[in-house]
């Protein structure tokens, strides 16, 4: 009996061990856990709501409360792919900079650019003044030059022909000065064709073209009518077509002409002498006149002028405005020397632009002087260039009631004008 009972209690014993072992171990735990949350146990208990604990059912990013109020960041969107931004280039200090062959330069200026000839008494081209030796004024007011150069430039100019009876026994000779000047054209030269009589018959019989042999078949297609000559008609809307041929192009730096054949004589224009000087002024382009006055009317009363010198008055007015010239030929053989002087005059010039110093935009009217120093001796020096300028308005400027827009009766005529009639 006891044998039996020992060998049970043997094996017995051996459980029991077993028991004890994991008994002490669970209590070692049990002792290490107690001693970890005992500082805890020994703060008070917070009442908060969020003591109680929730169950986790997806992980969530910790929130960083900066500040009352603040939403918790959710997981949302993966950002977008980062993208390399380039360096921004610091502007170059001006007084500083290294400039390079071949750069581009652009100045906020608003720069005024004459076209100045320098002559002597006898009217012959003067050349190799140098930059100091010219004072520019305006309203009196000696102005900085900014730049200066004597370079030969390609020239934008129109030709505008009077095709009105009154020059029907000079015709010939009109078309072949025309020629003339047309056959001096160089590389980089554009020209156009107007012809006019009265105000509903100002057509461009050629737009501006490079080409000399289409240019000399629109003078061959000129042709006489009758009609009220329309002198300043005539010239405004040429002057203007000069003026507006690819304005605002920074590329663009050739000199801007007009040269009007005609007898000077405006028997019925739309326009007022008043509006044109003032269009011409804000042009900007140089005009030579070519006046065949020997026929008109000399008669002359104590109450007006004769037709002969309020034509001269007129075309010596045009030409002196616009920094321009005019002649007066008294034979008809005269008139091919007159062509070849026109075109020495257009290429031989200076070019000074300034900086204004009245820099107000109110639309007035800048008179304009330029002055060159006279050498030693009897040699005279004459500088010719327009008389002013008018100042950029702030606001659009408006201009006299125009004709309506015209339309090509093919690819280089244009409709005749029709625009109303001034009351006499």
């Amino acid at each position: 009996m006891k044998q039996r009972i020992f060998g049970r209690s043997g094996n017995d014993r051996g459980t029991l061990m077993l028991w004890f072992s994991a008994l002490a171990a669970l209590s070692f735990l049990v002792a290490g856990v107690s001693s970890a949350q005992q500082p805890q146990e020994s703060r008070p208990r917070s009442a908060s709501p969020t003591s109680i604990p929730t169950p986790r059912q997806t992980a969530q990013p910790t929130p960083v409360q900066t500040g009352p109020g603040r939403r918790i960041p959710q997981l949302g969107e993966p950002p977008p792919a980062p993208i390399l931004k380039p360096k921004p280039t610091p502007t170059p200090d001006p007084n500083s900079a290294e400039i390079n062959e071949g750069d581009i330069l652009k100045f906020n200026a608003e720069l005024v650019t004459l076209n100045v000839r320098v002559i002597d008494r006898n009217n012959r081209p003067i050349n190799n003044i140098s930059k100091d030796e010219f004072t520019v004024l305006e309203d009196g007011v000696r102005q900085p030059i900014f730049s200066f150069t004597q370079e030969e430039v390609p020239i934008v100019y129109g030709l505008a022909v009077d095709t009105s009876q009154s020059l029907r026994t000079q015709f010939t000779e009109v078309l072949d000065a025309a020629k003339t000047i047309v056959n001096s054209n160089k590389p980089g030269d554009e020209t156009f064709l107007e012809q006019f009589v009265d105000s509903e018959k100002i057509e461009t019989v050629q737009d501006f073209s490079a080409s000399k042999d289409t240019l000399l078949e629109g003078i061959d297609n000129l042709y006489m009518t009758g009609g009220q000559t329309a002198v300043i008609d005539g010239v405004y809307l040429a002057a203007e077509h000069v003026a507006q041929y690819k304005k605002g192009k920074d590329d663009d730096r050739r000199r801007r002409a007009l040269i009007v054949v005609t007898d000077g004589e405006d028997r019925q224009s739309y326009y007022t002498e008043t509006q044109l000087f003032q269009s011409l002024r804000e042009a900007d382009v140089q005009i030579y006149v070519i006046g065949f006055v020997n026929e008109l009317d000399t008669d002359k009363g104590f109450i007006r002028k004769s037709t002969r010198e309020k034509a001269v008055a007129l075309i010596n007015r045009i030409a002196s405005e616009t920094g321009g010239r005019a002649f007066f030929p008294q034979s008809l053989s005269e008139v091919p020397n007159i062509a070849h002087e026109i075109v020495r005059d257009m290429r031989t010039q200076y070019v000074i632009s300034y900086d204004p110093t009245n820099k107000a935009h109110d639309g007035t009217y800048r008179s304009i002087k330029v002055a060159v120093a006279q050498p030693s001796g009897n040699e005279k020096r004459i500088a010719l260039t327009r008389s002013g300028r008018t100042a950029n308005s702030g606001s659009a400027s408006v201009k006299p009631p125009i004709r309506p827009a015209a339309s090509p009766m093919n690819n280089n005529v244009r409709q005749p004008l029709n625009t109303p009639r001034r009351s006499p």
